[in-house]
């Protein structure tokens, strides 16, 4: 079925109501209430994730929602700060919007809410939201009474829902891997602060050793106990962080063999790969740790410093301001549950330097005293949870292929290229 074949119709013949968000932010609460606001940031990708949502009082949520109430099943789209991000609301909960968010309500009997959205992800859409792009503005924004003007593509409704059923499979299928790589990774980390943290290792009858008594020895550069056989030294008698390969931007190309990976790629929920710039050939001078490996452990040393991820793909390069573990093999999972921590997290938030954006030092960074379990500890440590990173690792590489699979289905089921065979 060709697209010429399905009407283009304005989104407000196709919605019970498109309402544009308040005018100015609700005050909020700094402690956790029933009631959340959903903010800009919030909204990325198809998702909205609560995670970092304001909470406000009840009185705040019910004066803020008499304009209109979230529902499940909406479409929600940012106007600005990002534009053009859109998300379905999947859940039940007492939410309301924040500033420059426009809701959109289905007419169940011209639209399914799950194809609204995909039409709302679609280079078609994307488009439009860019042209509507208000001139001459220094941030990119959407203005209000534009927002009911986009067209889209409208199929009759069971191929609509057809179509958003084998996309929604998809994106349901990489959900359910990043739960799964939430609670491997929850494991190992949890793993990691009993062993090394509260020393509660396995001992030689296998009970947790201080627990049961194992012999603990105050530490005069630590100021603390820590067990006996345990080694006090600095991060970097074990460990250093490569800092990235500075690539001329004359060797960039459209598209080419590998992919250079920089600070935005590298996140807290993992390594994305989706938006990069590809060079053909390896440059002359390259050191040999930039070209990356599955299973590398990557940081952040740039902007929201200390974050690090695992690389899960290959043909990948290492930029500048982006720094890669070097140690050995054996050491590698524990200094990359040692570099998810909290607290290591703050230490090196704490000693990263600049005003307007933050710059850690790859020496800085592991110029740091910590106690070390003897070998046989840690060796059994890593065959537990050798199986653990292997699994994140495969899970989000499968990921980054279910996501290219729906990124290039997309835009062919959306304009009609291709019809779906009941």
């Amino acid at each position: 079925m060709l697209s010429n074949k399905w009407p283009r119709i304005k989104i407000s013949e196709l919605c019970e109501h498109i309402v544009d968000c308040v005018n100015k932010t609700a005050p909020s609460v700094g402690y956790e209430t029933p009631y959340k606001m959903i903010r800009t940031p919030n909204i990325k990708n198809g998702v909205i994730n609560l995670d970092g949502c304001r909470y406000v009082e009840k009185e705040t949520y019910e004066k803020w929602t008499r304009r209109a109430r979230v529902e499940e099943g909406d479409i929600l789209l940012t106007r600005e700060a990002p534009m053009g991000e859109v998300g379905l609301v999947n859940f039940k909960d007492t939410v309301f919007l924040g500033q420059r968010i426009m809701q959109y309500r289905v007419n169940p009997r011209k639209l399914d809410s799950n194809f609204l959205l995909y039409s709302f992800l679609s280079p078609d859409l994307q488009f439009q939201f860019r042209r509507h792009d208000s001139s001459g503005s220094i941030i990119s924004h959407i203005r209000v009474p534009d927002c009911s003007e986009f067209e889209i593509n409208t199929p009759p409704l069971e191929i609509q829902k057809e179509i958003s059923m084998v996309l929604r499979n998809i994106d349901d299928k990489i959900y359910l891997n990043n739960c799964i790589n939430a609670e491997l990774e929850s494991m190992a980390k949890t793993l990691y602060d009993y062993w090394f943290v509260q020393f509660d290792f396995p001992d030689a009858n296998g009970k947790p050793y201080k627990t049961a008594g194992g012999k603990m020895v105050y530490n005069t550069i630590l100021k603390r106990e820590i067990p006996e056989g345990w080694e006090v030294k600095k991060l970097s008698s074990l460990i250093t962080i490569g800092s990235g390969f500075p690539f001329e931007s004359s060797l960039y190309v459209e598209a080419g063999n590998y992919k250079v990976i920089t600070i935005k790629n590298v996140q807290d929920d993992g390594l994305h790969t989706d938006k990069t710039d590809f060079i053909e050939h390896l440059p002359k001078g390259l050191q040999d740790y930039c070209e990356l490996k599955i299973k590398d452990v990557l940081i952040s040393l740039t902007g929201n410093v200390g974050r690090v991820c695992l690389v899960n793909e290959e043909k990948l390069l290492l930029n500048q301001r982006v720094g890669k573990f070097l140690c050995d093999n054996s050491w590698q999972t524990y200094f990359y549950l040692y570099f998810l921590r909290a607290e290591t997290r703050l230490r090196l938030e704490n000693i990263a330097t600049g005003s307007s954006q933050k710059n850690l030092s790859p020496i800085d960074a592991v110029n740091y005293s910590h106690a070390f379990p003897p070998n046989d500890v840690r060796f059994k440590f890593n065959d537990l949870t050798e199986s653990i990173i292997n699994l994140i690792v495969k899970n989000s590489s499968e990921n980054r292929e279910l996501s290219e699979l729906r990124d290039w289905l997309l835009p062919i089921l959306m304009n009609g290229q291709v019809t779906i065979n009941s």
